[in-house]
């Protein structure tokens, strides 16, 4: 595992932790057959929180992972990895 910052390993614990209770709000409005559009309306927070948090965790790499490749002389690999990152998002 990379190196984080314990404040930054705080953030994104703290985002995922959002992320689980909104999602567990879902989870509970589906079990009490909650209107559709106020489900949609807290799935949104879901995916919201999500991207967030991956927000986050692309800062923490770029901070830390990708100085220290570049340092190293390894700008190519760095490249790549972000590269292969955001093609995945495409799909």
């Amino acid at each position: 595992m990379a190196y984080r910052p314990k404040d930054t390993q705080e953030r994104i614990l703290h985002r995922l932790k959002i992320t689980r209770g909104h999602l567990n709000k879902v989870i509970s409005m589906i079990e009490e057959d909650a209107y559709c559009i106020d489900v949609l309306h807290q799935s949104e927070a879901v995916v919201k929180a999500l991207q967030q948090t991956e927000n986050l965790i692309l800062e923490s790499h770029l901070n830390s992972c990708v100085v220290d490749h570049i340092k190293a002389g390894q700008t190519q690999k760095a490249v790549e990895e972000l590269m292969e990152v955001f093609k995945r998002q495409g799909k």
